[in-house]
C-alpha cells in the first residue's frame, strides 16, 4: 500500500525546489553511514558523470561542510577548501549561484546543494527553500518503516 498523500506532498515539494533551481540541484536526505536514504539530483547528466567519474564526492568541500555542519554556506566561500578544484568544475558546467543548505543530526543529516542562473538566490527565495527542504526532511523520517509501495513511489520520484 502507497502513503499516496506523503509521495504527493514530496512531489509538490520538489517540484517548488526545482522552480527555484533552475539550474539543478542535489538533496540527500537522511544521510546515514555517508550514505543518502533518497538522493534527488536534477543537475544535467553531464555535471553528474563528470562528478561520478573524477570520485568527487570524496573531496567535495560542499558535501564535507554539510556534512560537518548545519545551516547554509554559498559555495564561493568553500573555495580555499576546494584542492581538487570541484566547484571550479561545477562552474564550468554552467552551476551558478551554489548554495547548501543542511538540517538533522549528523546521524541522519540532509544536505541541499543548490544552483540557478541569472542572479543569485534572495533573501526571501532562500528562506523559502530552507521551508522546503526542512518539510521533506520531516516527509521521509523513517522512510525504512514505510510500506514498500510508499519507498519505492518516493524513490521513484528521483526519475523526475
Amino acid at each position: 500500500m502507497q502513503d499516496t498523500t506523503k509521495v504527493g506532498a514530496v512531489a509538490l515539494l520538489l517540484t517548488r525546489l526545482r522552480a527555484y533551481c533552475d539550474s539543478g540541484f542535489a538533496l540527500a536526505i537522511h544521510i546515514r553511514y555517508t550514505r543518502p536514504s533518497i538522493l534527488y539530483r536534477t543537475y544535467h547528466q553531464g555535471w553528474i558523470d563528470h562528478y561520478s567519474e573524477r570520485g568527487f564526492m570524496l573531496s567535495d568541500p560542499v558535501v564535507h561542510w554539510g556534512l560537518t555542519n548545519v545551516g547554509s554556506v554559498n559555495w564561493a566561500d568553500l573555495v580555499d577548501q576546494d584542492s581538487q578544484g570541484v566547484i571550479k568544475d561545477a562552474l564550468a558546467h554552467g552551476l551558478h549561484n551554489g548554495w547548501t543548505y543542511a538540517i538533522g543530526a549528523s546521524t541522519s543529516r540532509t544536505i541541499a546543494g543548490l544552483t540557478k542562473s541569472g542572479a543569485d538566490f534572495t533573501d526571501a527565495e532562500r528562506v523559502d527553500i530552507r521551508q522546503i527542504v526542512d518539510d521533506l526532511h520531516a516527509l521521509t523520517e523513517g522512510l525504512e518503516g514505510f510500506e514498500p509501495g510508499t519507498q519505492s513511489a518516493l524513490l521513484a520520484l528521483t526519475d523526475h
